[in-house]
């Protein structure tokens, strides 16, 4: 185990600023990963790798992957379109390119055959990131008015906790108008 954390564990070298210096860091990195104990995935990120006896190396997940990425550059990271669907499991397409909001500079990383999207966004579309609401916006708004239906609003009901409720009517002002409605219903038809 490497600092504390699990194998699957995605990070960037800012991990071990406070353990030495960075050219220090980077030649150690540099070292294990020859070793096999690490892995790079792309320029200056790294993995501490999962291996199954049944398929051997996995791949990282992409979620540890925004993190890492959301830590090393100091900014918010929200999903966006078909993501944020499949997660509210709105949709069973798994886009092959995953697209985060950021309130950082916009970046591409290919790692292997997916590629993460960092997006530049308005600071009101990050006024929602890290929150479930803001993963319903973003699902209703790639969806699009027209496709809202009472079944997709009892995939949505289903998956939301009271305080999840909650948070769509203070969330709401973020989200264009239509979708708003849709939030307070959707918290009003949980209480």
């Amino acid at each position: 185990m490497i600092y504390g954390h699990g194998k699957g564990w995605v990070f960037t070298p800012n991990a071990f600023a406070t353990v030495g210096d960075a050219r220090s860091v980077g030649m150690a990195l540099t070292r294990l990963s020859r070793k096999g104990t690490v892995r790079q995935l792309a320029r200056g990120l790294y993995e501490y790798p999962q291996r199954s006896k049944q398929f051997g190396l996995l791949p990282p997940a992409t979620e540890e992957i925004a993190k890492a990425l959301q830590g090393r550059h100091a900014t918010r990271l929200q999903l966006s379109g078909a993501h944020a669907a499949h997660a509210l499991g709105l949709t069973e397409q798994v886009p092959v390119r995953t697209v985060y909001l950021t309130d950082g500079r916009g970046r591409r990383v290919k790692i292997g055959r997916r590629e993460i999207v960092l997006k530049p966004t308005t600071p009101r579309n990050m006024a929602t990131a890290g929150r479930t609401s803001g993963l319903v916006i973003q699902a209703l708004r790639w969806l699009g008015q027209r496709h809202i239906d009472e079944a997709v609003l009892a995939k949505l009901r289903r998956n939301l906790k009271p305080e999840d409720r909650a948070q769509l009517v203070k969330d709401a002002i973020y989200a264009p108008a239509w979708i708003g409605t849709i939030l307070h219903r959707l918290a009003a038809e949980g209480e």
